[in-house]
């Protein structure tokens, strides 16, 4: 069993994320978790790189010292999987916000669906969602979405190393995408819709690796909370 000094001298917790938290709930109960089991006042505790509330999956939480890898880890590429719903948009490009448009799907066709991917892999410019946590003018974009506030965002240059339909149902399109740090799958989802001449948001989504780190070998907080000891 893992003590306090081990905390201080920095662990990697792989966690999966439970569907409606913030990355911010996670690391904030795992902290409070540590510091109660182990009667520490105080310990640095991070996440490399956020999820959306409507996401589950992979977190990488480090502690004490290893906070210092948080960069390295976030730069690493990672692995999605999920849904995309066809013939419709939302301003979130997810399900945070109600359906805003509805588009014909008749003429989409599985191959159409499926060649179409080919134009999202490799190198892309897209844009992030407005309903995102980058920072401009020293405020977050959702801030200036949620009050109804135009603003202009910049594309940037993401890479899309795999991209794949795993399941046709309906509207529904189940996929899995390897990609590198920056890229929003909700932005995919929008601009995938867009590109078969329709639209689409994002439904489900669920990050399943980071780098090496891999969601089947992750705890949820409930379980890792479980393996502390009780307070000291």
């Amino acid at each position: 069993m893992k003590t306090g000094e081990d905390f201080k001298n920095g662990q990697v917790l792989l966690i999966d994320k439970p569907l409606t938290w913030t990355s911010f709930q996670a690391v904030n109960k795992l902290r409070w978790a540590i510091r109660q089991a182990f009667g520490i006042k105080k310990i640095k505790v991070g996440h490399a790189g956020t999820l959306d509330p409507l996401a589950t999956g992979l977190l990488v939480i480090c502690t004490g010292k290893m906070t210092k890898q948080i960069n390295t880890f976030q730069g690493q590429e990672k692995e999605y999987t999920g849904t995309f719903v066809l013939g419709s948009t939302t301003p979130s490009y997810d399900l945070e916000t109600e359906i805003n448009e509805t588009y014909s799907t008749e003429h989409i066709t599985e191959d159409l669906v499926y060649n179409t991917t080919k134009q999202f892999t490799g190198v892309i410019e897209q844009f992030p969602p407005v309903f995102s946590a980058i920072k401009k003018d020293g405020k977050r974009l959702y801030e200036f979405a949620r009050a109804g506030e135009a603003v202009e965002i910049k594309s940037r240059q993401v890479e899309i190393t795999e991209f794949e339909i795993t399941n046709i149902s309906g509207n529904n399109l189940e996929f899995r995408v390897i990609c590198s740090k920056g890229t929003y799958i909700r932005s995919l989802a929008h601009d995938f819709g867009k590109a078969l001449n329709s639209g689409a948001h994002l439904s489900v989504l669920r990050r399943t690796r980071i780098g090496d780190f891999k969601v089947e070998n992750g705890l949820t907080p409930e379980e890792f909370i479980a393996t502390l000891p009780e307070k000291i």
